[in-house]
C-alpha cells in the first residue's frame, strides 16, 4: 500500500530578520490543532558548530516523533561544495521525516551564510523538489506599502524562475500604524496575504543574553528574573534625579558601581510604587559597590538583577545595543507573544485550506488543548483567580490575557500583584485586581453570606471574617455573577476550594454530589475518568450522580458519552457488596437518565477493547467503545488515571469539578502554568454551557 504524502508548507524569505521563526511557530500550532503528527524540517543549517536554536524551539512544539538529527538536511558547507548533491541529500532526508508525519513545516535558510547570488532561488528549488507550496515571509520594517508590494513581486519572480509559487504571503514586522495600508496594497499581488506588526518584545534581549554580550556576571538579584526582556538600555551618566525622570518600564540601566547615589536610587525606584519596573542594572568598569553600600543593598534584598562587567561605559552600551533577543526555548514570554500574534492576525482556516490539510479522524492531546482554547476564546467569560501571590498564577494569567482566552479578576494586594507581574515581565493590565480585605464588595458579600448561612447561626460580623478569605471572596463573586467561574488550589487544599462552593453555590438540580473527572488525552482520542479526586468511597446513589455528571461534562467537551460503570466483574458473572453497589448505581442511572448509554458492572478491558467486549458483552452499545469511565472508588480511580498518564503517555487535564450550579475548579498544588491555562479554558467553557 502506498502511503499518502504529508501536507507540507515551505516557509521562505528574501532576506534575514523577517521573523520566520514567529510564523513557523504559528504554523506548527495551527497544524497541531487539526493534524495528529506534525513535524519540522530544516533543509539548510548554519555551517558553524553548535545547534540551531530555532530548530530546537520548533521541535519542542512538534507532535511527531522526530529528533534533532532527523530534522536537519545539510549545512551551508555542503551547499557550497555541491549545490545539486546538497539538494539530493535534502530530498532524501526530508522523505525520511515525511514517513512519520501527517504534516511537515519546512523552514528555509536564515541568510547566516552566503549560498549564492539568490538564496531565495535556491530555497525555491528545494521547495519544488519537496513538492511543497511556499509561504513567503517578507519584512515590512522600514518599507512603505508600495515598497512591500515591490519586494513581494520580486520574490514571486524569483520563485517562478524555479517553477515554484507563493501560495500565500505574510508581511511581518510592519509598522503597527501601517497594517491597514499594507493590507490594502498587498491586495494587488494576487495571492492571499496577512500582515503582522513589529513587536519590540520579540527582538528584545533577556538579561541573560545581555549578560553574555557584555561578558558579565550576576552580582545580586533573583536568577529567575534574568529571563526578563530588557525593552531598552539607558546609560545612567547623569545625576540620580535625572536618571529617575527618564526611567521606562523594562529598561536596563548602565551605571558605575561607585555612583552610590544613582545605584541606590535605581534599586529603590524599582521597588517603589509609582515608578517603572526595571529589567536590571549593569555596573560597568569592573567596579563593585563600596562595602557600606554593598551591605545596604544586601539588607534591602532586591530581586532586581544587578550585573557587573569589566567593560567601560561605551563598550558596555555598544554591546548591549547590538544584542538582539532570540525566540528560543527559554523565552516563554516571546513564544506566547509569537503564538498570539499569528493566532489573531492570520486566518488559520484559509491557510489550512491552501496547504490542503485533510480532516482528521482522531483527536490528539494537542488538538484537544487547542480546541479548548478556541472554544473559550469564541465567547469569553470572566474567571476569578484567588491566588494572586503565586507566580504560576500570574504567568498563566499573562498567557490567558495575551491569547484572549478569558477575562480575568485576580485577588490580592493590587500593588503587590501588579508589581510582581511587572518584575516577571508579564502584561496583566487587562486584568482586574481586587483585594478582599479592602474591596467595597466585602460588605455586600458578608450580608449575603450571613443570609445564606443563617440556618447555621452565621452573623454578619462573623461573615465579614469569612468573606475576607480569598476562596470565600472568589466564590461569592461567582455566586453574585461578578465572575462566571473560579480557578483555585495552586497553593491551597482541595477542601479550601470546594467548601465555600458547597456552602454558597450548591449543587445542580437533581444532583447531590460534587465530584470530578479527568479528561484523559490519549494518542488518538479523549476519554473522561470519574471520580478520581473528590469522593473517597461513594455510595450507589453517589456513583449514579458521578456517572450522570461525568456524561454531562464529557458532552460539554465534545466526548460522545457512553458510560462504563467499572467493577472487577462484568455483567452478571460476579457477586459481592462492591459489585452489587455498581449494579445498583447502574440501575439508578437508567432510571434517572434513560436516554444515556450506560453499561455496568463492567471490567475496564471489556469497556475499552472491542475484541474482549465481543466475548463478554456481545450485544452492548457501550462495551468496547466506552468514552466515560466511572470508577467504584477514589483509590481505584486515582491510581488508574495516574497509571494511564505515566504508562501510556496520556495528558491528564483536570480534575474538572462537576455537580455545582456554577463552575469552580481545583488545581493540583503541583500544577504547571500550562495546566492552569487549560483549567481556566475549561472553566470558561463550563460557564458558557451553564449560561446556555
Amino acid at each position: 500500500m502506498v502511503e499518502s504524502a504529508p501536507s507540507t508548507v515551505y516557509i521562505a524569505s528574501l532576506e534575514g530578520d523577517t521573523g520566520k521563526s514567529t510564523v513557523a511557530l504559528g504554523m506548527l500550532q495551527m497544524l497541531s490543532a487539526t493534524t495528529p503528527r506534525v513535524g519540522v524540517f530544516r533543509p539548510i543549517t548554519r555551517s558553524a558548530g553548535g545547534s540551531d536554536y530555532i530548530l530546537e524551539l520548533l521541535l519542542e512544539h512538534c507532535t511527531a516523533d522526530i529528533d534533532y538529527d532527523q530534522a536537519v538536511g545539510v549545512t551551508y558547507d555542503q551547499v557550497h561544495a555541491d549545490p545539486d548533491a546538497a539538494i539530493s541529500e535534502i530530498v532524501m532526508r526530508f522523505h525520511e521525516v515525511a514517513r512519520v508525519c501527517d504534516a511537515v513545516v519546512v523552514v528555509g535558510s536564515d541568510y547566516t551564510d552566503v549560498a549564492g547570488p539568490s538564496e531565495l532561488r535556491y530555497n525555491a528549488r528545494i521547495a519544488v523538489n519537496l513538492g511543497a507550496p511556499v509561504l513567503l515571509v517578507l519584512r515590512g520594517a522600514g518599507r512603505t506599502p508600495a515598497e512591500v508590494v515591490q519586494v513581494a513581486e520580486l520574490c514571486q519572480n524569483e520563485l517562478a524562475q524555479e517553477h515554484a509559487n507563493a501560495m500565500a504571503i505574510i508581511v511581518n514586522r510592519c509598522d503597527p500604524g501601517e497594517l491597514d495600508a499594507v493590507d490594502a496594497a498587498m491586495a494587488a499581488v494576487g495571492v492571499p496575504s496577512w500582515t503582522l506588526p513589529e513587536v519590540p518584545l520579540l527582538t528584545a534581549p533577556t538579561m541573560t543574553e545581555l549578560c553574555t554580550a557584555i561578558g558579565g556576571a550576576m552580582y545580586s538579584g533573583d536568577p529567575e528574573l534574568m529571563q526578563r526582556e530588557a525593552m531598552s538600555v539607558m546609560v545612567g551618566g547623569m545625576t540620580a534625579e535625572h536618571i529617575l525622570e527618564r526611567l521606562t518600564d523594562g529598561v536596563a540601566v548602565i551605571v558605575p558601581a561607585d555612583r552610590s547615589d544613582a545605584l541606590l536610587a535605581l534599586v529603590n525606584a524599582h521597588e517603589a510604587e509609582g515608578f517603572p519596573s526595571l529589567s536590571g542594572i549593569i555596573m560597568n568598569g569592573g567596579l563593585t559597590p563600596d562595602p557600606a553600600i554593598a551591605r545596604l543593598i544586601e539588607g534591602m534584598r532586591p530581586k532586581l538583577p544587578i550585573l557587573t562587567t569589566d567593560l567601560g561605559t561605551f563598550d558596555t552600551a555598544n554591546a548591549a545595543a547590538r544584542t538582539r533577543g532570540r525566540v528560543s526555548l527559554s523565552s516563554i514570554r516571546k513564544v506566547d507573544t509569537a503564538l498570539a500574534l499569528v493566532e489573531q492576525r492570520v486566518d488559520g482556516r484559509k491557510l489550512m485550506e491552501l496547504i490542503e490539510v485533510p480532516v482528521p479522524s482522531v483527536v490528539t492531546p494537542q488538538m484537544f488543548e487547542y480546541q479548548l482554547v478556541e472554544r473559550a476564546r469564541a465567547d469569553r467569560r470572566r474567571i476569578v483567580l484567588p491566588e494572586g501571590d503565586d507566580d504560576r498564577i500570574l504567568r498563566a494569567a499573562g498567557r490567558v490575557l495575551q491569547r484572549k482566552i478569558a477575562d480575568l479578576t485576580i485577588l490580592g494586594d493590587e500593588a503587590a500583584v501588579r508589581g510582581r507581574a511587572a518584575e516577571l515581565g508579564l502584561d496583566i493590565d487587562a486584568a482586574i485586581v481586587l483585594d478582599p480585605r479592602t474591596s467595597e464588595l466585602r460588605e455586600d458579600f458578608a450580608q449575603e453570606y450571613a443570609r445564606l448561612r443563617a440556618h447555621k447561626g452565621m452573623t454578619v460580623d462573623r461573615a465579614r471574617e469569612f468573606v475576607g478569605d480569598i476562596s470565600y471572596f472568589g466564590t461569592m463573586m461567582v455566586h453574585r455573577g461578578i465572575a462566571d467561574g473560579m480557578v483555585s488550589g495552586a497553593a491551597h487544599t482541595t477542601a479550601h476550594t470546594i467548601r465555600p462552593s458547597l456552602e454558597i453555590i450548591k449543587t445542580q438540580p437533581g444532583v447531590s454530589t460534587v465530584s470530578s473527572v479527568f479528561l484523559m488525552c490519549l494518542a488518538d482520542r479523549v476519554l473522561a475518568y470519574g471520580d478520581c479526586a473528590v469522593v473517597p468511597d461513594p455510595t450507589a446513589e453517589q456513583l449514579a450522580d458521578i456517572a450522570i455528571s461525568s456524561a454531562r461534562t464529557g458532552a460539554q467537551f465534545g466526548i460522545e458519552p457512553r458510560v462504563a460503570m467499572l467493577s472487577y466483574s462484568t455483567g452478571e458473572s460476579g457477586s459481592g457488596a462492591d459489585v452489587d453497589k455498581v449494579r445498583t448505581a447502574t440501575k439508578l442511572v437508567h432510571e434517572r437518565a434513560p436516554r444515556l448509554l450506560v453499561e455496568g458492572p463492567i471490567q475496564y478491558d471489556a469497556a475499552i477493547d472491542a475484541t474482549v467486549a465481543s466475548a463478554k458483552l456481545p450485544n452492548s452499545e457501550v462495551a468496547g467503545r466506552a468514552t466515560v469511565f466511572i470508577f467504584p472508588d477514589l483509590n481505584t480511580g486515582n491510581n488508574t488515571y495516574k497509571a494511564v498518564q505515566r504508562s501510556a503517555g496520556a495528558v491528564a487535564i483536570g480534575p474538572v469539578l462537576q455537580g455545582l450550579r456554577k463552575p469552580v475548579n481545583d488545581l493540583s498544588r503541583g500544577a504547571l502554568v500550562a495546566d492552569i491555562v487549560n483549567t481556566i479554558a475549561i472553566t470558561a467553557i463550563q460557564a458558557q454551557a451553564e449560561q446556555e
